[in-house]
């Protein structure tokens, strides 16, 4: 089979791969991405579609997250994929969340973050969704913006195909990369640049430099509720004041360890799975309820009806939806780097590799994407 061409080749369909493709086909680059299944099926559909800035630590990773969340909104736009530009809520339903959202409240504008402290007659009145007799207040944050993942990896392909001409090569592994040449079961590609965005797959491309990278796996489970009925809207995405510990953005509260010492003596089953809880909405009206945190580098493929249960048991300490039945359970696996947000590598000339964005890959994908290109361009220039 004969050799092909791209100025661009990209290894992997999720989220990653696709925004690199994005902004390389939108810069004029001949691309072509290729995906290992049928479709993309990992981390990039297993999650909650939320496009979480408030999350980020301030600094560097903050703006980058702004970055991102201004790219999506263009693709969103251009590709006429549906979001739901909402916001977020931090619900704080003890006295010592509440004392964190404050904290934060007060600190985090000087940082960036366009968030205030929502007392509880002001956070009833944001979501329908909050039970009366819990809250205390809320964190409200403008930036959170959400998506839902199946459609968007579903559609965003064709999107980049019939817009841009990407060629999507699904069913497709790549299984070796060298001197500009992408090695597949349907030939050969040559490229001028190689982005590698294989998320968790550490054995099948480099498996030398992800063996000592520090990069290890996650593993999460999630639901989903039914279609909430005649349209119910959930309002702004929301976190329950289990998330406070979870996310780097809240380390600048001075209450935050005491917080964090009350959840451990409390409930040590929550630190045990590594357990917060959020709620977002997808654009047909489902809720999508999670999650936990198992990080080792062979995770489980079973999940454990313990944790389902915990979940719950925790959302429904502070929200009363319609119809909290359960219509899909699931686990998600992501790549995650302990110490730091990202990892980016160059195993050999005119290739790069980036992975380990972890829960962050939907908040930062795009903004990652474009830091690579810039990065690659810088590199041109400078020879």
């Amino acid at each position: 089979m004969s050799s092909q061409s791209a100025d661009v080749a990209i290894v992997g369909a999720g989220i990653i791969g696709l925004a690199h493709a994005y902004i390389a086909a939108r810069s004029g680059k001949k691309v072509v991405v290729f995906e290992r299944n049928l479709a993309a099926s990992g981390a990039s559909v297993a999650n909650f579609g939320m496009l979480w800035p408030i999350g980020q630590t301030a600094g560097p990773m903050f703006d980058l997250a702004i970055k991102s969340r201004e790219l999506w909104l263009e693709v969103l736009q251009a590709a006429k994929l549906p979001l739901r530009n909402v916001g977020s809520l931090h619900i704080a339903c003890r006295d010592d969340e509440a004392q964190v959202g404050q904290e934060f409240a007060a600190l985090g504008p000087a940082h960036g973050y366009q968030c205030v402290w929502l007392d509880r007659k002001a956070a009833l009145t944001r979501s329908t969704a909050l039970n009366p007799d819990a809250v205390l207040g809320a964190l409200w944050s403008e930036t959170e913006t959400t998506v839902d993942p199946r459609q968007v990896l579903r559609q965003l392909p064709e999107f980049l195909r019939e817009r841009y001409g990407v060629r999507i090569e699904c069913g497709c592994p790549v299984f070796a990369i060298e001197q500009n040449q992408v090695q597949t079961p349907r030939g050969a590609w040559r490229a001028d640049a190689v982005i590698v965005c294989n998320g968790s797959d550490f054995e099948a491309l480099y498996p030398d430099f992800f063996a000592r990278s520090g990069l290890t796996r996650c593993r999460l489970q999630m639901l989903r509720t039914s279609v909430q009925p005649d349209g119910w809207e959930l309002g702004p995405a929301l976190a329950g004041g289990l998330t406070f510990r979870f996310y780097p953005s809240f380390r600048i509260c001075p209450s935050l360890p005491n917080l964090r010492k009350r959840i451990a003596d409390e409930m040590p089953e929550y630190d045990r799975f590594g357990i917060h809880t959020m709620v977002s909405q997808t654009s047909s009206g489902e809720l999508t309820l999670g999650d936990s945190h198992d990080y080792g580098l062979l995770p489980s493929p079973f999940n454990r009806e313990e944790i389902d249960t915990l979940i719950l048991r925790h959302l429904a300490s502070f929200i009363a939806v319609p119809d909290f039945s359960i219509a899909e359970r699931w686990y998600g696996v992501y790549a995650k780097h302990l110490e730091k947000p990202y990892i980016r590598f160059k195993p050999e000339e005119s290739v790069e590799v980036v992975t380990g964005l972890g829960g962050a890959g939907m908040t930062l994908s795009f903004g990652v994407a474009t830091e690579t290109f810039e990065l690659w361009q810088a590199a041109e220039y400078c020879q």
